[in-house]
């Protein structure tokens, strides 16, 4: 069926290129995740803090499909993931950020964190976030960037706040975690103005 409307994007974009590695400021990297960093995988989702978000676990056996599983999203167009690493030493991995549900049609991904416990508090997400949404927007040029999280989860709501994706509302009971239904608070950022609404004729 014939779109009436040019995607945002044009489908093969990402697939043509390599996942970049993507520099956030003098200390951290966005690059993609290697076979070594199957260790630091598996720890983080047995954190007690991460799993309270998650909604999937992570052992040994599956760490290395899920990591080998994301050149494949990345090919798809799909999903996107980085590991958050330390400029001077690429091996000491600090986190991961992630695009997910990406349309390249629409111009629109959701953006997904999360940080190892020798990280937090030290503006690691939001510096993560800001540095891949730069690129979301300025290289791949997407137009419309989401943020969702429980509405518990407090430290991510702050992340949300200080990376400029402003609140739309709640979405009730919109995902299930171990502990029940969770209501989710949904952010967004534009790359770019968004178009005037035609007046009604």
């Amino acid at each position: 069926m014939p779109r009436l409307v040019d995607p945002v994007v044009q489908p093969g974009t990402m697939a043509s290129m390599d996942q970049p590695e993507l520099p956030v400021d003098d200390d951290l990297v966005l690059r993609p995740w290697e076979e070594a960093d199957i260790p630091v995988v598996v720890s983080a989702y047995a954190d007690p803090d991460i799993r309270t978000w998650a909604i999937r676990s992570v052992d040994e056996v599956e760490a290395p499909d899920w990591i080998e599983s994301w050149a494949g999203t990345w090919a798809a167009e799909t999903d996107a993931s980085w590991a958050v690493a330390s400029r001077s030493d690429r091996s000491a991995v600090l986190g991961r950020v992630a695009l997910r549900r990406i349309s390249l049609a629409s111009g629109t991904g959701e953006v997904t964190y999360w940080t190892l416990p020798n990280a937090r508090r030290q503006g690691v997400a939001s510096l993560a976030t800001v540095g891949l949404s730069r690129w979301a927007f300025q290289a791949l040029g997407l137009h419309r960037l989401e943020l969702l999280h429980s509405i518990c989860n407090e430290a991510s709501c702050r992340v949300a706040n200080s990376t400029g994706f402003q609140l739309e509302g709640t979405l009730r009971e919109f995902l299930l975690h171990a502990d029940g239904w969770h209501d989710m608070h949904l952010h967004s950022q534009l790359g770019s103005p968004e178009r005037p609404m035609r007046s009604p004729q």
